[in-house]
This record gives C-alpha cells, sequence and structure tokens, in this order.
C-alpha cells in the first residue's frame, strides 16, 4: 500500500494506544504530532474505539501500548485485543496494513513490555506488516520513557518520509511552526458579564466535595484520614479508609484511582503569570476548531456546572507535574523574547535530551517553575487546554479484604496506605507529590470521584488457600493484607460450613520490610490476629534497626529451608508488592539462591544455578510468581 499510493490519494495515519497511566497516550499525541507535520490526515484514539477490520482503510496505523499487570494489556485495548483472538480470524485478516508499534514498559517486572509483544506477534499472523522496528520504552533506564522513546522517534520520522515522500509542492510543517489546536476555549454566549465567584484556597484540613463528571467512577466519601507513623519519623504514611454506597465487588490486588486537583493557590500563580485575571472567573466552553472526529481532550467537561477557567486549572490540568518535551515545543510559540524561544527550541532537540532530563526531571522542575523562568511566555487562555497536561488519575492499591469490604453501615469499604509525598531536590527545593497533598489535606467528609480498577495480581481461590509467600517492603505491604483478610474470610466460610472439619488451607510467610519497627510496621496488631485464623508465620527485616542494613532479600537468605519447602516441596505461589527498582530484582536473586541452595529438590542433589533459574521461570508461566510494583 505504502509506496505504490498515487500522490492524489489523502495519506492517513491511524494512533491507537493502551494507556493505564497516562504516559502511553501522551506518547501516541506526540506520534499523532509527528504524522499531522508529515502531512498525514491523523486520527489519535485508544485502542477499544477501533475496529479492526477498519484498520485496513489507512495508509498507516501506530500502535501505543504499555504493559500492566502480568504482562496484560491495558483496560482501554482489551476489548481490540480481545476482538483479535477469536479463533476463526484468517491469516488474511489484516492484510493490507502497514503498522509500527511503541511499548511502555519496566524492566524491574520479568514480564517486560509483553503487551506490546503481544500484540506484535498476533498482528503478523493475521497479516498485518510491520514497517518499522518496534520501540521498546524502560521506566528503569536513567532518563526513563523520553531515554528510549525520542531515538525512536526520530529514527522513525526519517523512514516515514523516506516510505512515504511528499508530493511535489508540499513540504513538511517545520518543528518551529505551530499545529493549530484541535480545541479550544471561549467565552460562553451568557458569560461575557457573569463572574462565578472565586473558591477560598483551603486552609490545612479542609472538606471538599468533588463535583467534577469523570466519566466511569463512584461516588466515595472519606471516612478516615489517619496518619500512621509517628510524628517525627521522616515520612508521613496515611491509612485512608473510603465508602461508597453501591454495592461492588472487589478481589486483592485490585486498585483505586484517584485524580487530584491543583491547588486553588498554584492556580492564581498561573493565572497572574499568564495574566488570565480577566476571564478567570467566567463561564468558558470547550469548541472544535475544526474536524470534530477528534475526541475531546477531557471527557465528560460539557456537564461541568459553570466550568470557568479557573475551575478548569484547579480541577483538570496538572499544573505541578513535570512537563514533556512536547510542553517546550507548544510554549515556545508563545514568547516574543529570541533568547527564551531559542532556549525553548534547544529542549526539543533530540540531541539536547540529557540536558532536558537535568533542567527537568533530575531536579523534578514543575510546568508552573518552568513558566515562572520563561516568564515572556504568555500562553492565550483559549489555548490552555492544548498546551497544559491533563491531570491523570493515581492509582493506590486497596489494603481491604475479607470482612474489612464492608463498613459498619453496610457501605462498601476501601482501605488504603498512601505514603506522601514530599522531599527535597538537588536544586534544593521541597517537592510535593500532586495526588498525595492533595488527599492528605482532605477531612473526613469530603466526598471524591474514584475509579476501581483491576489489579494485576489475580489470585484464584486454589491459590488464596495453598501455601503462600507475601514480601512486601513499605506501603507494599497493602494488596498483601487484602490477601490475609481474605483467606480469613475464606477459612471462617469454610469453618461455618463444615463444623469441626479443619480448614484445607496451606502455610502462609508473610515478609515485612520497614526502616523500624517503632516507626513503620504498619498493621502489627493484624498479623497476630490474623495467625489466630490462618497460619501466619511473620518475618521482618527492618534496615535501620542495627548498625548493618537487612533487606527483604537478607532474611530470605536467613531462611532458604522455610522458603524452599513452601514454594518449591509444596509448589506455593510468591507475591512481591512496593517500590519497583532495585527491590524486585535484588527478591529474584534471592529465591533463585533459595532453590539452589535450600534442601534437595531432586534425587542426586541440589539445583544447579541454571536449574534454579529455569524453575523460577516455570513458576512464572504458571503464574505462581507475581509482582506488583509502583
Amino acid at each position: 500500500m505504502g509506496d505504490s499510493q498515487p500522490h492524489s490519494t489523502k495519506r492517513s495515519a491511524l494512533i491507537l494506544y493502551g494507556s493505564e497511566t497516562g504516559n502511553a497516550q501522551e506518547v501516541a499525541e506526540e506520534l499523532g504530532a509527528l504524522a499531522e507535520r508529515l502531512r498525514f490526515a491523523t486520527h489519535v484514539s485508544e485502542l477499544n474505539q477501533a475496529k479492526p477490520e477498519h484498520l485496513p482503510s489507512h495508509t498507516l496505523t501506530i500502535f501505543v501500548v504499555s504493559t500492566t499487570g502480568q504482562g496484560d494489556l491495558p483496560a482501554n485495548a482489551r476489548t481490540f485485543w480481545k476482538s483479535l483472538l477469536v479463533k476463526k480470524l484468517p491469516p488474511t485478516y489484516l492484510s493490507g496494513v502497514n503498522f509500527a508499534s511503541f511499548g511502555l514498559g519496566d524492566s524491574s517486572y520479568p514480564k517486560f513490555n509483553w503487551a506490546i509483544r503481544k500484540l506484535y506477534k498476533r498482528l503478523l499472523q493475521l497479516g498485518a506488516n510491520d514497517i518499522y522496528p518496534t520501540g521498546e520504552a524502560d521506566q528503569q533506564h536513567p532518563e526513563e520513557l523520553e531515554g528510549t522513546f525520542i531515538p525512536w522517534m526520530t529514527n522513525f520520522r526519517k523512514h516515514l518520509l523516506d516510505r512515504h515522500p511528499l508530493p511535489p509542492g508540499q513540504h513538511v510543517i517545520p518543528d518551529d511552526v505551530q499545529l493549530p489546536p484541535k480545541w479550544i476555549l471561549q467565552l460562553r454566549e451568557d458569560g461575557e458579564s457573569t463572574k462565578v465567584p472565586t473558591p477560598a484556597a483551603p486552609t490545612e484540613l479542609h472538606l471538599e466535595h468533588d463535583i467534577r463528571p469523570l466519566p466511569n467512577t463512584l461516588h466515595a466519601t472519606l471516612v478516615e484520614n489517619r496518619r500512621v507513623t509517628p510524628p517525627k519519623h521522616w515520612q508521613d504514611v496515611r491509612y485512608v479508609s473510603l465508602t461508597v454506597p453501591d454495592s461492588v465487588s472487589y478481589v486483592p490486588g485490585d486498585m483505586i484511582a484517584i485524580t487530584p486537583k491543583s491547588s486553588a493557590a498554584d492556580a492564581q500563580l498561573l493565572i497572574d503569570l499568564m495574566g488570565w485575571g480577566e476571564q478567570a472567573d467566567r463561564p468558558i466552553s470547550l469548541v472544535p476548531t475544526g474536524d470534530i472526529s477528534s475526541p475531546p481532550p477531557i471527557p465528560g467537561l460539557d456537564s461541568y456546572p459553570n466550568l470557568t477557567l479557573r475551575a478548569l486549572l484547579i480541577d483538570y490540568l496538572d499544573i505541578r507535574g513535570i512537563p514533556r518535551r512536547s510542553f517546550f515545543a507548544a510554549i515556545s510559540h508563545y514568547t516574543e523574547d529570541d533568547r527564551h524561544k531559542e532556549r525553548l527550541q534547544e529542549f526539543t532537540n533530540p540531541d539536547y535530551l540529557d540536558e532536558l532530563w537535568d533542567y527537568t526531571t533530575r531536579p523534578r522542575r514543575s510546568i508552573l517553575e518552568v513558566l515562572h523562568e520563561f516568564h515572556s511566555v504568555k500562553i492565550p487562555w483559549q489555548h490552555a487546554l492544548s498546551v497544559l497536561p491533563i491531570m491523570r488519575a493515581r492509582q493506590f492499591s486497596i489494603a481491604s479484604g475479607g470482612k474489612r469490604k464492608q463498613a459498619a453501615d453496610g457501605t462498601t469499604q476501601f482501605e488504603l496506605l498512601i505514603a506522601i509525598v514530599k522531599y527535597q531536590t538537588v536544586i534544593k527545593r521541597i517537592r510535593e507529590g500532586v495526588c498525595t497533598k492533595y488527599l492528605s489535606m482532605l477531612q473526613p467528609g469530603s466526598t471524591l470521584r474514584v475509579q476501581l480498577q483491576s489489579g494485576g495480581i489475580n489470585s484464584s481461590v486454589q491459590q488464596l488457600t495453598a501455601a503462600t509467600v507475601l514480601i512486601g517492603p513499605g506501603t507494599g505491604i497493602a494488596p498483601l493484607r487484602s490477601m490475609l483478610w481474605e483467606k480469613a474470610a475464606l477459612v471462617q466460610q469454610f469453618r461455618e460450613q463444615n463444623p469441626g472439619v479443619e480448614p484445607p488451607i496451606g502455610p502462609t510467610v508473610l515478609l515485612y520490610g520497614g526502616r523500624n519497627r517503632a516507626s513503620d510496621f504498619f498493621f502489627e496488631e493484624e498479623w497476630s490476629y490474623l495467625s489466630k485464623i490462618i497460619p501466619l508465620q511473620v518475618l521482618t527485616a527492618f534496615s535501620r534497626d542495627q548498625q548493618h542494613k537487612v533487606y527483604v532479600q537478607n532474611t530470605i537468605r536467613q531462611n532458604f529451608a522455610l522458603f524452599s519447602r513452601l514454594l518449591h516441596d509444596m509448589q506455593g505461589s510468591v507475591y512481591i508488592c512496593g517500590s519497583s527498582g532495585r527491590m524486585p530484582q535484588a527478591v529474584r536473586e534471592a529465591l533463585i539462591e533459595t532453590f539452589q541452595h535450600g534442601g534437595t529438590p531432586a534425587p542426586g542433589g541440589p539445583f544447579s544455578r541454571a536449574q534454579a533459574e529455569e524453575y523460577l521461570i516455570s513458576m512464572e508461566k504458571s503464574g505462581r510468581y507475581k509482582q506488583e510494583t509502583w
């Protein structure tokens, strides 16, 4: 299709994404802008909105997919994925489809970038033609996503130009020429003189009601927001309890996604910086500039009561986020200062990727700070939504299970364990997490719109009742606590139905990691209660309670025989939850050593290193080794 196309035919590019937290969507939108500059008629949408049979009608399809859970596709891509798995599809089903693909993953997970690899393989099986090598981003890369994506996109652009040369007389839209926004803000007809009252800036702890019409959300009430670390401890960790009136079912590993808000003070700072004071409190609406087929950037915004620019900044735009490269490209169009313009355009140059990293991600510099430094930039308020990134929901593992899933009044309860993010950066600035700061200031009685999302742990009842090893440093304990309460509920239910019969439940080892027993041994009193119901042994690794540091992997090495008995002899499952990065890799290594040294698993002596690794891989394949890290 590509090379032999007559020049008169309109070139079209379809960019489809599967995104869990918004990163893949942002990448898809950048690729959409790239295709537009190369004069393709471009459409960007989530995979579930696309029908496979329509793909051949496009010159080019680009898939951008992140991997979630245990190698799964994100929820907004699963319907599309299932439609490709129908058994009766012929191997020519997607012939005529020319595609490229880019995956987002985290190499601390065993199933690194599996989602894009599965999709790629299936597309080829159905006759699609790949026109460019797949790109794979790694969250563990020193320059995170941009480190892989920018070089891949730069080379992909060259490839597209070679493959689809522009007809004579047509030129690529240069990077320094602004693409027109697809949607703009305008004052409502009735909004010229009417002003909506400015909301008061909240004090320390305040009551708030979330009126945003966020799609697919539950109406939750905050019941408890309690600090569980001592006041002098370096980290503020909260036990947060929410209830929803609906009867909702969930399982261990599921998550609650919360979309935070910007502070009223930050919104005012931006309004002052941009000179938007006159329009800030007048009713506005969002209107398309042309092609109505591109979906609005914020779903449900048309039903927001009395939307103003100020409300948009507080409720929907992430002005404290770390800017991406595309942000610098966008704001370079809104300055008359040549020095500022040149510097902003430098940040968009792929050759200066390390400079962009040093300026933004390393010191965690926010959009608000960038606009303060490049003070000559004045974004027209009508373009606020096409320049500033949209606030994304943050996911928190649910810590409740079993009988803790229901509150005393019969409503559904969600319990969360949340570390409030606050630290000092290399440039000696205090940084705070946008979502955790928002949550930390909410008073019980506040209402939130939350999303219940399925997690990647997916443990069957059979796995829950078999031998289990749970490894969770810090707030990683949340999904594991959910599993333990769920186990207790299964045991109690069995006892009620079979009086006098001992429940068939395997032993559980909970390996908990923290800094100090006195400061961050979360839910300690619950473990002794639960061990009266289920066969539970708790091992700990408190790194700062003695002169030499002790981590969870050290505790595994001190208990080779125990872990080998549960995971090898009893064919148990292991769940690793907590921060991504070095911890999962260190635990994995300690488990390989466990199978090497933990006993004599086979006649004729212990496993060799290669056999131990092979055994661990077989556990992954059969779903007995699961990781949920963030």
